[in-house]
């Protein structure tokens, strides 16, 4: 059983040896294994320390900046593993996080991507535990750790995940059309399509510094509009919940507005499960949210490209009265 890491780098070389010295010393011994180093471009002085690396290393240098989908696309076309590990540079690999991942991965057929808990490296906070959606149809992490060993979530983050090499190749990678970012959901979502199931596996812990590389959050809305545009219905059929909580939030910020709300009553029994589906108008609500956020991605993309997404005020959920948007 051969286990293919591979590791995309743009720049940030204290990074990426800190990360191959905490994975060094975290890998079983006797492990068959590569680790392949994808560098897009850095000019920091990370190919020279590639040079000096010996096996079981592997180096593939992109001739120009590909972008995070790009660069492991191409890793994986070289991967001679069974079980393919992405790995961000980023990462601080402490002891025990590997078995868990791969004992997952390699016992579920079914499995799609299997990712694991990620603290916040500065902090020590949760920050991952699986992705969801929220009201806007965004891709938002869920936080909260749980008991249970596996958890079965909509999509898991890029910067740490394992897959079959076959399930890769079966759902084509990663969609480079999208550019540092969503391509993981993305990807997440295509194996739920084709039946197979996405895992966190919470015994599996590392720490994360989070979007160490410059210039990683740039195309955020571009990515995230094209990523609803792709999988509207599936998003639409997601979001009620996330639409739920909001309706309830934004009533107990503001009660005089929501205090004939039929919306907020179901909403708040819908939130506590009180409810097996969501009414019609928590439905038209996930629909009105979508529909403010395409027209907000309309005026930010669209008529303004060039603005930074901070100089456009955000579309906030809205307030209903009875199924009506009141704007």
């Amino acid at each position: 059983m051969k286990i293919s890491f591979i590791v995309p780098l743009y720049n940030c070389l204290p990074l990426t040896q800190a990360m191959l010295a905490s994975l060094r010393t975290t890998l079983p011994a006797g492990l068959e294994h590569e680790i392949i180093f994808v560098d897009d471009g850095s000019t920091d002085g990370t190919r020279a320390w590639l040079a000096t690396l010996a096996a079981p290393c592997r180096t593939v240098l992109n001739e120009k900046n590909l972008g995070f989908a790009g660069a492991c696309n191409r890793g994986a076309a070289t991967a001679c593993g069974e079980f393919l590990f992405f790995l961000n540079n980023d990462l601080v690999l402490g002891p025990g996080w590997f078995e868990p991942m791969l004992a997952v991965v390699s016992a579920y057929a079914d499995a799609g991507l299997v990712g694991n808990v990620q603290l916040n490296h500065a902090t020590g906070a949760v920050d991952h535990t699986g992705l969801t959606f929220d009201a806007k149809g965004k891709p938002a992490h869920l936080t909260a750790r749980g008991w249970s060993a596996l958890r079965p979530v909509v999509a898991v983050t890029g910067a740490c995940f394992a897959i079959r090499a076959a399930t890769w190749r079966k759902l084509g990678g990663f969609d480079e059309g999208f550019v540092n970012g969503c391509e993981d959901v993305d990807l997440g979502l295509r194996a739920s399509q084709a039946g197979l199931t996405n895992f966190v596996v919470r015994r599996s812990v590392v720490r994360h510094h989070i979007s160490a590389s410059i210039g990683r959050k740039l195309r955020d809305e571009q990515n995230t509009a094209r990523l609803v545009r792709c999988w509207h219905p599936l998003i639409l059929s997601l979001i009620p919940p996330a639409c739920a909580r909001a309706c309830v939030a934004a009533a107990w910020e503001n009660p005089r507005d929501y205090v004939h709300s039929r919306l907020a009553r179901e909403s708040v029994l819908y939130a506590a499960n009180l409810l097996p589906h969501p009414t019609r108008l928590i439905q038209a609500a996930a629909v009105a949210s979508l529909e403010l956020e395409a027209a907000r991605w309309a005026h930010l993309l669209d008529h303004a490209p060039d603005r930074p997404p901070q100089e456009v005020a955000p579309i906030l959920f809205p307030v209903f009265q009875d199924g009506a948007p009141v704007y």
